[in-house]
């Protein structure tokens, strides 16, 4: 068994996943009725006090999770949910570009997102199991996740602001426009359409399902070895992935063009992933199982970095990011209206 998991383990029942699955299963068939049955672009007004309920409900079971296992726990908790959220709103962006360049009607935005909510949530809960299986039968696989970190950080950095180059059509896309029979209209928003010829064609919105599920699965590439860079306990990866992932539909159109003054959170989020990863690599010395590194004893000198501290690191760089990217595009607005 991993040390580092023996460190603080959680006594999580199964009826205590029950609960939680049953309650996310009745959440999001709640959204997805109320999508279902009236698709709409949500006022400002409503995507606002939904993103708000969403806030509240994370910050309330990190309550939850302090009265049941403590402090640690909970902290353990809000900088997993905390990480994992910044990375989302960075991944909004690539939906943006998704959905302008196969001109998804607005009304439909909103199923297409809902939709690409629930397949990154079966995605992250595969490789959440995945991870923690891993993590428990092999300690050295945190020198691999910190190193994936690091190089997605220097990647990040290397890729400036984010713009249209983010997303490009992959292979399965490629072939999907290629050898289905798609109509140029997207009906009623609708997978399939019936042609007055009797021929039933795939609408363009199975495209656009298609480049949501492949973006979520390189996204969840990310994501999941972050969160395991904070706590080691699958019942908290889930949960902090799961409350990341919820609201953001109503976000996406909350934030709208905002998105796009964002231009310093690419900087944000590799520091934020860089000082995980290092976390990871830190933690994995101290705990160290591999043969050939100080003959199989742990590295006591490399420091374990307190979960408080490390959720200070992340606020931190995520505000500074944040103001920084609002005082840019405002100074840029007035020169291009001094130049105007």
């Amino acid at each position: 068994m991993n040390r580092v998991c023996r460190r603080f383990p959680l006594n999580v029942s199964a009826w205590v996943w029950v609960i939680t699955l049953v309650a996310l299963v009745v959440v999001l068939a709640v959204d997805l009725l109320i999508v279902g049955r009236r698709p709409h672009e949500p006022s400002m007004r409503e995507a606002s006090g939904w993103v708000a309920f969403y806030v509240t409900l994370a910050l309330a079971f990190g309550v939850g999770v302090w009265v049941a296992w403590g402090g640690q726990a909970a902290g353990e908790f809000y900088t997993g949910w905390l990480t994992e959220y910044s990375l989302s709103v960075d991944n909004l962006f690539v939906f943006v570009i998704i959905m302008a360049r196969f001109a998804v009607p607005r009304q439909f935005q909103q199923k297409v997102l809902l939709i690409g909510i629930v397949l990154a949530l079966v995605m992250r809960g595969a490789f959440i199991a995945a991870g923690a299986a891993l993590i428990a039968q092999f300690s050295w696989v945190f020198y691999i996740f910190g190193a994936f970190l690091v190089y997605t950080a220097v990647t990040l950095l290397k890729q400036g602001e984010n713009d249209e180059d983010d997303f490009k059509e992959n292979i399965l896309i490629r072939w999907s426009k290629r050898a289905l029979p798609i109509s140029s209209s997207f009906d009623s928003g609708k997978m399939t359409v019936v042609t007055e010829a009797g021929k039933r064609l795939f609408t363009p919105m199975l495209i656009v399902m298609i480049a949501i599920g492949t973006t979520d699965l390189i996204f969840a590439l990310d994501s999941i070895p972050a969160i395991f860079g904070i706590t080691k306990e699958p019942y908290l990866v889930f949960t902090a992935n799961v409350f990341a992932l919820m609201g953001l539909r109503q976000l996406y159109f909350l934030l709208g063009g905002l998105l796009e003054r964002l231009v310093y959170l690419n900087i944000g989020l590799a520091f934020v992933l860089a000082f995980i990863g290092v976390k990871l690599f830190l933690e994995a010395l101290h705990t160290n199982a591999l043969g050939f590194i100080n003959g199989g004893e742990g590295v006591h000198w490399a420091p374990e970095i307190p979960i408080w501290l490390s959720l200070l690191v992340i606020l931190g760089t995520l505000g500074i990011a944040t103001v920084a990217s609002l005082v840019k595009s405002s100074r840029d607005k007035r020169k291009e209206l001094i130049k105007a």
